[in-house]
């Protein structure tokens, strides 16, 4: 038997559209485009053997968790550690603003964020860190079968980097992770593996093509 980790992205939120930073000092609900990603996904997975459902606390994540969660009568146990990177300053503002207002500690960030953080934020270290605190929790309660784990962009991206061996510092250029995506890791005699990563095809043609992030 083998443990498989579905990493969802939360479904679209006004500021996933607009492509601003939204860390987790951010709680936007999803729109009604993001509550049909969460229902379309729910509808997709519905009838695979889930063993448990783990959330990020904040609301995006939540709520997209909760279709599946009241189709199959599971609980959805929320986790800080799960939640988005900090982006600090950086919050609610689009990457131009982000690079005339910050201008060196952007260029650091865009050049390694493993060890330089958004002003006031957080390292992917850092994060990464906190994700494989739970993602050590799964596996030692689930030894197969599939867990749910929703969570956020750059949280999704960096566990990949962090489960898979690939330099953490480079997480935003290694890994998509577009609203409503999933991917698939799956833990077996040779360590992770991923066997899909920022799949859509649960989404409609028109989900897939919204803009945004």
């Amino acid at each position: 038997m083998t443990l498989r980790l579905y990493l969802l992205r939360h479904g679209q939120t006004a500021l996933s559209r607009e492509n601003v930073f939204c860390g987790r000092g951010l709680d936007p609900e999803l729109t009604d485009d993001g509550a049909a990603m969460a229902r379309a996904f729910a509808g997709a997975y519905r009838d695979l053997d889930w063993s448990a459902i783990y959330s990020s606390p904040l609301t995006r994540a939540t709520a997209t968790a909760q279709p599946l969660a009241e189709v199959l009568s599971l609980p959805v146990e929320e986790r800080d550690d799960l939640a988005e990177i900090d982006y600090g300053k950086w919050d609610g503002l689009s990457a131009d603003v982000v690079a005339e207002r910050w201008h060196d500690e952007h260029e650091r960030w865009s050049a390694d964020p493993a060890w330089n953080p958004p002003t006031a934020g957080e390292t992917a270290i850092a994060l990464a860190r906190r994700m494989a605190r739970v993602v050590e929790e799964i596996t030692l309660r689930h030894r197969d079968g599939n867990v749910l784990l929703v969570s956020h962009k750059a949280s999704i991206r960096v566990l990949l980097c962090e489960l898979l061996g690939v330099d953490v510092g480079r997480f935003r250029y290694r890994f998509g992770c577009p609203v409503g995506s999933v991917s698939i890791v799956a833990f077996g005699a040779h360590g992770p593996l991923a066997e899909a990563v920022a799949d859509r095809s649960h989404l409609s043609a028109d989900l897939r093509g919204l803009q945004g992030t």
